[in-house]
């Protein structure tokens, strides 16, 4: 008897993993969003990991703020649902999240913490890991001398001029893309910002590193050079506000290398999904840089790209 029980009880737990792996491969991964607000399509992101033998958690990227965690998320087949507090809205209401899963697709409704109804579809996130590193190309200049030339205003708030090579968003205004789309590519900018302003480069306008008046602060995920909400740098080699910040970004699929100042602060990390205030969530596509202008003044001067080839 005694024989038997301890058999028993070696077992239940490799049971237990086994019925959990089976249920977790159609729930856990990532998942691309596009959410239907009223009129106008907007990306967002899920991620669903197992912790332990029965629960699973996860991440979620609304369309702004910064990735948040999930403590638990619900699932009852191939059903699932989560709660999460409000981060930038101005309520007390928790966001509530239901979806249910087929296949490699994913539809359901949001409840926002201002009470708002916003349905959803989406599909499985692509892996995006290369084992082979491109060829480059010479690196062209995305800014000419005299004009926004290669350059789309987005909204309707417009503060960007180009002062002889220069491209200034003197106060808060819209934000500015490339009307050239990328796909891998190095990507080299030099910024300027008055002190505690704040601005951001997107990477195929879904991954945004972060650019901020950081100096004397420790690195986190949502201080300069870092991928915002995702990926902290491992130190701040940041000059003070009203001096010239020098970026260099490598992306090959969603794999990002990073280099402020001189320093490499973030070597070859995996981006895990797209971040707020992303343009979509089609991340298999190319996509333009975006630069963030609404969050106060900025200039940015030597924006060079080359192409993976």
């Amino acid at each position: 008897m005694k024989k038997l029980l301890l058999i028993a009880l070696l077992y239940t737990p490799i049971i237990g993993y086994a019925q959990h792996k089976y249920a977790a491969k159609d729930i856990e991964g990532r998942w691309d969003l596009t959410l239907q607000n009223k009129e106008k399509k907007q990306p967002s992101w899920l991620e669903i990991t197992h912790s332990g033998l029965k629960n699973f958690t996860g991440h979620f990227v609304s369309i702004n703020g910064s990735s948040r965690p999930i403590s638990i998320v619900h699932v009852k087949e191939n059903n699932i649902s989560f709660a999460i507090p409000p981060q930038w809205d101005n309520s007390t209401k928790d966001l509530t999240f239901e979806g249910t899963i087929t296949g490699n697709t994913i539809s359901g409704t949001i409840v926002t913490s201002m009470n708002e109804l916003v349905p959803f579809t989406g599909k499985r996130a692509p892996v995006l890991i290369s084992s082979k590193e491109p060829k480059w190309s010479k690196p062209v200049s995305l800014i000419n001398t005299k004009d926004l030339s290669g350059w789309e205003v987005l909204g309707s708030t417009n503060q960007w001029v180009n002062s002889n090579g220069i491209l200034k968003s003197p106060k808060s205004g819209s934000n500015i893309k490339t009307k050239e789309n990328f796909k891998d590519f190095k990507l080299h900018a030099e910024v300027r910002y008055p002190a505690e302003s704040n601005s951001g480069i997107y990477l195929r306008g879904r991954y945004e590193i972060q650019v901020a008046d950081s100096y004397g602060l420790q690195p986190a995920k949502d201080q300069a050079a870092a991928v915002y909400g995702f990926v902290q740098p491992l130190e701040m080699p940041i000059k003070p506000a009203g001096e010239w910040q020098v970026y260099d970004i490598t992306l090959v699929g969603r794999v990002v290398t990073i280099s402020l100042n001189g320093k490499t602060v973030i070597y070859k990390a995996e981006i895990p999904g797209i971040t707020g205030g992303a343009l979509d969530a089609n991340e298999e596509e190319p996509g333009p840089i975006m630069i963030q202008g609404d969050h106060g003044p900025v200039e940015y001067r030597n924006l060079q790209i080359s192409k993976g080839e």
